[in-house]
């Protein structure tokens, strides 16, 4: 089931607030105090009691390894156990690690993708799948953001004219954009009826959403379905790193042969996550998730109080639209002021596209979500009173 947006009050907040962090000083000799919505730790699991002891017992027992590549690391045993463990997550038959998220991207785009085949791609997607699209193929089709009737279009359009060529769907279980998230099964039925491969990127929501962890591949019961899985670690599972998880064996053996000079993850890296995905799986996993989800709803509820509008599903990143490019440059200036640490994102590509991203952690109380939204309601409203006056230039003078 998908969360729907409604908060709990009576349910007792069991996170104590996020650590202060230093800002710009009000210029009144008090020290400078801030929130931090700009930190992707979903569960907070970085600090960890269990996720420190496995990184320094690893720390003891291997010592710190130099910069390698896998076939040179000298340890395989963690690796491949991560590897089993990811496979299994998703239940799909292997999974490759990849030193980053961008870097599974590339590997598996620029490794399957000829440069006679097609990729449709959701238009919204960027970062290192449209990069390594671009750079494996000319025929890149970008189809309207969620939208898998026009991706059917554009796929029966392709194989009206070839029946031959391979044709790769990307798309995302959760937009970083504006935390929208795809029919993934619409997409599978399009994939399976024109000979195409689905992909799909679960880097927003693997770890910490849904009742197992599973993200919107385990919500909408597309576990094992996507044809390949790309992700990363590091918004839960306390560490860098990504992955490529295949349902056919002979996907990932072919992308390891090709990415052999690839920088090998730590084994003090393999160890975190690996002791992440034994958290997540737990009950303290779930109830890490609900705190979470409380929060998520909670903030939600105060930003439209305060007359915010709010994007997409209920996620960790709570996107809040804020305008035009002038107008988020204003915000940006003030929110520093105001101590609030959030992310802001312009689109170059549409008007009036701005907004404002808000990272919503575990450990954050109701206070803060109050604070946060009272907060942002504030930057607006004095940013929009900075666009209101005309900016005052200096006369020139003649020398």
């Amino acid at each position: 089931m998908r969360h729907r947006e409604q908060t709990d009050t009576g349910a007792p907040d069991r996170a104590g607030s996020l650590r202060i962090l230093p800002t710009m000083g009000a210029g009144d000799g008090t020290p400078p105090r801030g929130l931090d919505f700009a930190s992707q730790d979903c569960l907070g699991l970085s600090t960890h009691p269990e996720i420190v002891e496995a990184a320094a017992e690893t720390l003891r027992r291997f010592g710190v390894r130099s910069v390698c590549s896998a076939a040179e690391s000298g340890d395989t045993n963690l690796s491949v156990a991560l590897e089993r463990r990811i496979a299994d997550f998703l239940q799909m038959e292997e999974a490759m690690l990849c030193p980053t998220g961008r870097s599974a991207g590339h590997a598996v785009i620029r490794g399957l993708v000829r440069p006679s085949d097609h990729v449709v791609i959701d238009e919204a997607v960027r970062g290192g799948l449209r990069e390594a699209t671009e750079a494996a193929t000319r025929h890149l089709q970008p189809f309207r953001h969620l939208d898998a009737e026009h991706c059917g279009s554009l796929i029966r359009a392709i194989r009206a004219r070839d029946s031959r060529t391979g044709i790769l769907v990307v798309t995302e279980s959760l937009s970083p954009l504006d935390s929208g998230t795809p029919d993934l099964a619409a997409l599978r039925s399009l994939c399976d009826e024109c000979g195409a491969t689905l992909l799909v990127d679960v880097a927003q929501d693997l770890g910490c959403l849904g009742e197992d962890g599973r993200g919107h591949l385990g919500l909408q019961d597309m576990l094992g379905r996507a044809d390949l899985v790309t992700g990363n670690f590091s918004k839960s599972f306390a560490s860098n790193g990504g992955f490529v998880a295949a349902r056919t064996r002979a996907v990932t053996a072919y992308l390891r042969a090709r990415e052999a000079a690839e920088t090998a993850l730590s084994p003090i890296q393999i160890a975190v996550i690996l002791k992440a995905f034994t958290i997540i799986d737990e009950a303290e996993g779930r109830e890490r998730r609900a705190r979470l989800m409380r929060n998520v709803l909670t903030l939600r509820a105060a930003l439209r109080e305060q007359g915010l509008e709010v994007y997409g599903e209920p996620s960790a990143t709570v996107s809040v639209k804020i305008g035009s490019a002038d107008l988020a440059d204003c915000v940006g200036r003030r929110l520093a002021e105001l101590g609030l640490l959030a992310e802001i994102v312009v689109s170059p590509e549409a008007d009036e596209a701005a907004r404002l991203r808000l990272h919503v952690t575990a450990g954050h109380s109701e206070a803060d979500t109050a604070r946060a939204a009272a907060c942002l309601a504030e930057v607006l409203e004095r940013a929009r009173g900075d666009l209101a006056v005309p900016a005052r230039r200096p006369a020139l003078r003649a020398a």
